[in-house]
């Protein structure tokens, strides 16, 4: 039987200089439990460089690759091209509509990322009509989903994971008020993650919401913000199937 293909996750670790040191721990036998660590963005408290030194300091020079999004924590003191850069400095490869691919004992891994938007799910959904402002922010969520879309489309891989901050699906937002859905995500990251199809989606962003959805069509969705897993990380097993174990 052909070895699964070992994905570990987690997203919204906010990391500071006060709370460095609170995953590395758990990090020390990461190579042996996994291929790969995603991190679903929201990866600082508010996007500064310092705080990015110290999520190059928590998640560089790991014994696997690192594939991370930024989140819109990471975004909010304008520095993102900066924080990036710093985690890229690192070692971690920063994706925005980028790929990621890499050999391991299962088979080729894919990761297609990016950061997501707003803009909510079927039947109550923003459009772009109206004032230009609105017009704008749908925009920025067609605009992610397309490049999410074509990302995916690139990989030559046995399994494709697509890896974003903000929800594809209103399943893994259960616990969130209704009124913040769509805030949270958007039904376009869904379909750009069935277009592949992907074999796993996953993300953070909604700390108090539910850790399993699926999209329309059938891929499997996972929260992995930290507040929701409540670990380190999770581990997804996948077959070249796409068949999680």
């Amino acid at each position: 039987m052909t070895a699964p293909i070992r994905v570990a996750a987690v997203g919204d670790v906010h990391l500071d200089k006060d709370v460095l040191g609170r995953f590395r721990p758990a990090l020390a036998d990461l190579g042996e439990r996994a291929d790969v660590l995603l991190l679903a963005g929201d990866l600082t408290r508010h996007g500064t460089v310092a705080e990015a030194r110290c999520v190059a300091e928590e998640f560089g020079g790991l014994p696997v690759p690192v594939v991370a999004v930024l989140g819109n924590h990471d975004h909010h003191s304008d520095q993102a091209d900066e924080v990036a850069g710093t985690l890229r400095d690192a070692g971690i490869a920063v994706l925005e509509g980028d790929t990621f691919e890499v050999d391991t004992p299962g088979g080729r891994l894919g990761v297609a990322g990016v950061k997501g938007f707003g803009g909510g799910f079927a039947g109550r959904c923003a459009s772009a009509f109206g004032e230009a402002e609105m017009k704008a922010f749908i925009r920025t969520t067609c605009d992610s989903a397309d490049r999410l879309a074509a990302a995916l489309g690139k990989l030559d891989c046995d399994v494709r994971v697509a890896l974003m901050h903000y929800s594809p699906v209103p399943d893994t937002l259960v616990g969130e008020p209704l009124e913040i859905y769509p805030f949270l995500g958007s039904y376009l990251l869904a379909e750009a993650v069935d277009s592949a199809p992907a074999d796993l989606a996953v993300h953070g962003h909604a700390h108090a919401g539910t850790e399993r959805g699926r999209t329309p069509g059938g891929v499997r969705v996972r929260n992995v913000a930290h507040p929701v897993i409540r670990q380190a990380y999770s581990i997804f097993e996948l077959s070249r199937s796409g068949e999680p174990r």
